[in-house]
């Protein structure tokens, strides 16, 4: 009963919202979950005929299968998107999402490490090693980019306008972006470019990728995550690191700094200013902790 349903949200989210084919699936998965309550609890009913209990009855059944807040927040999102959909293609009259609260999330930031932590991450990699100029080159554009992991891994050589310092990112949503890169950046991939990338086997359909592994394939997401575990080791930074932490942290330096708050928006990349907004809360707290550590009336 529900599939052309289904079949329907599927190529709004597709053509109307440009999202990703993972995303895609995350958005269908969420409705599928509410289907799967639906039919245990034998309420034949079209979309049009959910009510506000209903949602409620199936957010308490999430919450007893033992979900956490976020993730009973980001099912919640998927179905709101779904009844945006029918309201906008007038499947149904009213949407009974507006009317559910929630589960409140406490939105748990990443670690950020100060320029120095970076610089000592950086400072941990062996340039004698065609992987050590790869690496470098890498961090130097995570940092200097803000790049999420995937839009590294997916680099392309031609996307880069080095002479003008920019790089055009591919991110969420197939959405275009160009990005400053810094000189430190433009100097190691050049360095990897001309000395190291000649030198490996390109697989078929790889030739555009900027960082290829030593069989010529494009990198994981994996293989970056564990070999910034490993600098951080060697570097003793206890904090929890991810490559996330480089953009999180290219962000934050970018709002303590004073930088405006739409140019930081347009160089993450998010759809959303709200997003954004999450580092100026993280700036107020960088400011307490200054004026505890040197201000005579916060020591007292």
């Amino acid at each position: 009963m529900w599939e052309a349903y289904k079949k329907g949200f599927r190529a709004w989210l597709q053509l109307e919202k440009s999202l990703s084919d993972h995303s895609v699936e995350a958005y269908l998965r969420d409705l599928d979950k509410l289907t799967t309550w639906l039919e245990m609890q034998e309420l034949k009913r079209q979309p049009g005929e959910i009510q506000v209990k209903d949602l409620e009855g199936f957010i308490k059944w999430i919450h007893e299968l033992g979900m956490t807040a976020s993730s009973q927040a980001r099912i919640l999102s998927g179905i709101r998107s779904f009844f945006t959909y029918c309201l906008t293609e007038q499947l149904v009259k009213a949407d009974p999402t507006e009317l559910i609260e929630g589960p409140k999330t406490i939105r748990k930031l990443p670690d950020v490490l100060a320029f120095e932590e970076i610089e000592k991450i950086i400072a941990q990699i062996d340039l004698s090693s065609p992987e050590g100029t790869r690496n470098k080159a890498i961090l130097e554009t995570m940092y200097s980019c803000g790049l999420r992991v995937s839009e590294v891994v997916n680099l392309r050589i031609s996307a880069l306008y080095l002479d003008v310092g920019f790089i055009k990112v591919i991110g969420k949503g197939d959405k275009e972006r160009l990005v400053p890169i810094g000189q430190d950046a433009i100097k190691y991939i050049q360095l990897y470019k001309q000395q190291v990338r000649v030198h490996v086997p390109v697989k078929p359909g790889e030739e555009d990728i900027l960082f290829l592994n030593r069989r010529g394939r494009r990198l994981t997401r994996v293989m970056i995550f564990l070999m910034l575990k490993d600098l951080a080791g060697k570097a003793d930074i206890q904090k929890n690191i991810s490559p996330h932490t480089f953009r999180h942290s290219f962000a934050t330096h970018l709002v303590e700094g004073g930088a405006d708050l739409r140019a930081v928006q347009e160089m993450m990349g998010h759809e959303s200013i709200t997003t954004t907004e999450i580092y100026t809360h993280l700036d107020r707290d960088f400011l307490r902790s200054t004026l505890h550590q040197f201000h005579p009336a916060f020591r007292k």
